[in-house]
C-alpha cells in the first residue's frame, strides 16, 4: 500500500512504500454517519467569567467531556485589549444562533490578523479539551504511531528536539504538539498582546502551521477515537466544533486542501 507520512505542516506530503502492518487499524477504518443536531438548550448560559477563554460552545463541551483533563491551561484574552473586544463579539455571534460560516467571516473594518490570533488561541482551548478527555483512551498501546487510518501517518519534526521528521505514537505526537502550540501563542513575539505592537511579517504563516497541525487532531480522533466520542454522547458538540474549525480554515485558505483529505468525505457529509 502507499502511505503518506506528512510533517511540520508543509504543504507537500512525502510518499513512501511500506506494508499495512506499519499503521494500525482504525477502530472505525470509515467513520459511521455522523449527527449534526443543534447543540442541547442547557448549554447556553452564559459564560461564568470574562477570563475565561472559550465560548459558549466550549461550555458544551465542558459539560460532555472532563475539564479536568485539559491538556494544557487555557490562554486568556487581557479585558480592555482589542482582541477581548472581539473575542466578546465572535462569542455574541456564536450565542445568536447565526449560521457557522457567517460567524467566522472578519467583521469590517476588524484586522484580519487579529481576528485569526483570537481564533487560533480559542481552537487551541477547545481542541485542547477535547483530546485531554479522550487521551484516556488514546495509549500508547492503542496507538502506537500517530496516525488518521491506513493511509497517513503524521511525523513530528520542530527543529529543536526533533530536526527531521520522527516517527512517534499518538499521545507523544500530541503532547509535542500542545507544548509547541503553547509556547507560541505565549510568545509575545508571534502572538503580541501590547497595544501598538505590530504582528510579525510571518505571523499568518505561522498559524497555518498550527492549524494545520490542529486538524490533525480531529483527524486522529475520529478516525480511531470515533466509537468513544459516542459512548460520551458528544458527537454532535465536536461536529459542531469541527465545522466551526473548518469554516475558519475555508474562510481565510489557512491550511492547504491536501491536508483535509483525510475527513473529505465526512466534511462533505456535515458542512454545506
Amino acid at each position: 500500500m502507499t502511505l503518506l507520512v506528512l510533517a511540520w505542516g508543509k504543504k507537500s506530503s512525502q510518499q513512501v512504500t511500506g506494508s499495512s502492518s506499519e499503521i494500525p487499524a482504525p477502530r472505525n477504518e470509515k467513520p459511521p454517519p455522523l449527527k449534526t443536531s443543534a447543540l442541547v438548550s442547557h448549554c447556553t448560559k452564559p459564560l461564568p467569567s470574562p477570563w475565561l477563554a472559550l465560548p459558549t460552545m466550549a461550555l458544551c463541551l465542558k459539560q460532555v467531556f472532563n475539564k479536568d483533563k485539559t491538556f494544557r491551561p487555557r490562554k486568556k484574552f487581557e479585558p480592555g485589549t482589542q482582541r477581548f473586544e472581539l473575542y466578546k463579539k465572535a462569542q455574541a455571534s456564536l450565542k445568536s444562533g447565526l449560521d457557522l460560516k457567517a460567524v467566522v467571516q472578519l467583521p469590517p473594518g476588524e484586522s484580519i490578523n487579529d481576528w485569526i490570533a483570537v481564533h487560533v488561541v480559542d481552537f487551541f482551548n477547545r481542541i485542547n479539551l477535547i483530546y485531554g478527555t479522550m487521551s484516556e483512551y488514546c495509549t500508547e498501546k492503542t496507538c502506537p504511531i500517530m496516525s488518521g487510518g491506513l493511509k497517513y501517518e503524521y511525523r513530528w519534526q520542530d527543529d529543536s528536539k526533533y530536526k527531521k521528521p520522527t516517527k512517534l505514537s499518538a499521545p507523544q505526537y500530541m503532547c509535542m504538539l500542545m507544548d509547541w502550540i503553547e509556547m507560541l501563542i505565549n510568545n509575545e513575539d508571534i502572538f503580541p498582546t501590547r497595544i501598538g505592537v505590530p504582528f510579525p511579517k510571518q505571523f499568518q504563516q505561522v498559524c497555518t502551521k498550527i492549524l494545520t497541525r490542529l486538524f490533525r487532531v480531529f483527524v486522529h480522533v475520529y478516525i480511531h477515537h470515533f466509537d468513544s466520542i459516542i459512548n460520551m454522547g458528544a458527537e454532535a458538540h465536536v461536529n459542531t466544533c469541527y465545522k466551526h474549525f473548518y469554516y475558519f480554515i475555508r474562510e481565510f485558505s489557512l491550511v492547504d486542501h491536501r491536508e483535509l483529505e483525510p475527513l473529505k468525505e465526512m466534511t462533505e457529509r456535515i458542512c454545506h
